[in-house]
């Protein structure tokens, strides 16, 4: 159980870290007026959404299960856990949320500023910081 555990949180750590460097990345790509550097953008966005960020939001996702099947009964009946997976639900709904931004860079139809993704890119430290206090402090 622990090195599922173990690889648990790195996958979750990396998911994190492509959550909070994609939206910074759009941040750049919107404020970018040449098309050189929107294509340098567009290759780096795609290259991490679709190389670092799903496959770790993938096996974050199947680890975790792994560890629930562990003791289900557990976590099943636990209001931590049931406020921990409403922030992954909302995390993953991020997660696809910057895949439609990344198509609409793609495809040069942003229409949003860098103001814009400088907010959206703090959304990931509220789920962070709520992940972290559920599990550790299991308030409920």
């Amino acid at each position: 159980m622990l090195w599922v555990k173990a690889f648990h949180i790195v996958a979750m750590v990396s998911w994190f870290a492509g959550l909070f460097y994609l939206p910074r990345l759009f941040v750049y790509h919107a404020s970018t007026s040449d098309q050189e550097g929107s294509e340098r953008f567009k290759i780096m966005e795609r290259k991490l959404y679709r190389g670092i960020m799903t496959p770790s939001a993938i096996a974050t996702v199947i680890l975790g299960l792994w560890l629930v099947s562990y003791n289900p009964d557990y976590y099943l009946s636990s209001g931590w856990f049931h406020a921990k997976m409403l922030l992954v639900v909302l995390l993953l709904g991020y997660h696809h949320a910057c895949g439609r931004l990344l198509k609409k860079f793609a495809l040069d139809n942003n229409t949003r500023s860098h103001i814009f993704y400088r907010w959206f890119n703090e959304l990931p430290v509220l789920v962070l910081i709520g992940v972290a206090i559920l599990v550790v402090v299991r308030p409920f």
